[in-house]
């Protein structure tokens, strides 16, 4: 009979409005399915309104604010924060669930949750992404057509902020080719994997078949 999972592991990614990291980490889930490691995504609480082409429970959770302050006080949430005026969470029961089923849960989220994440749950592996410039940063956010001159502003001197505090991270790369750093967000993935303390769970029985006594030769 198989026995449980080994647990997934928590992961932060974090990058100012325009790194990447939503285009990266959605690239990286079917990735990590190549390779054997089951991952999700979490599906965070929003107060903002939908964008074009979102769908509640697929991009965001969209909830209003009052149901958003219920939550709080119910200590549904994992993390929260204010980003842009609008407010942000992660789901306490659902991380749960999937680290319980063996999935490596990411969490797109800043560095503010970030922090509360960490002072939750002390073995989450942060992993920070910055752009090869802040002309390149400015392209990206204006190329998305969602924002104006005054919305861009305060995007940049916002992502100014966030990116003072790579240094909380344990991971950091720059999205200059994508490619590139899709593969280097992969690593911290497999490497954790790999750990003596994930290993020894995941192949207890091969192990104990390798150290098993033998019988003497005669």
């Amino acid at each position: 009979m198989a026995g449980s999972p080994v647990r997934g592991g928590l992961f932060v990614v974090s990058a100012p409005s325009g790194g990447g990291k939503t285009s990266l980490t959605r690239a990286l889930v079917p990735r990590l399915a190549e390779r054997g490691i089951p991952a999700a995504i979490s599906v965070s609480y929003t107060t903002r309104p939908p964008r074009p082409g979102e769908h509640d429970g697929v991009h965001y959770h969209f909830v209003d604010e009052v149901q958003f302050e219920q939550m709080v006080h119910k200590g549904e949430f994992l993390e929260h924060a204010h980003v842009f005026g609008r407010r942000y969470g992660t789901g306490r029961r659902k991380t749960d669930e999937l680290l319980a089923a063996g999935h490596d849960v990411i969490l797109d989220i800043d560095w503010q949750g970030g922090r509360q994440v960490r002072s939750l749950a002390p073995d989450t592996l942060g992993i920070f992404i910055l752009p090869p410039s802040l002309e390149e940063l400015e392209r990206r956010l204006r190329g998305r057509g969602q924002d104006g001159d005054e919305a861009i502003a305060r995007r940049m001197a916002q992502a100014r902020e966030e990116m003072s505090h790579y240094a909380e991270y344990d991971y950091l790369l720059v999205n200059r080719d994508f490619e590139r750093a899709l593969a280097e967000l992969e690593a911290p993935f497999l490497a954790r994997r790999l750990r003596l303390s994930v290993q020894q769970a995941a192949h207890k029985s091969l192990i104990d078949s390798l150290l098993a006594p033998r019988p003497p030769l005669l």
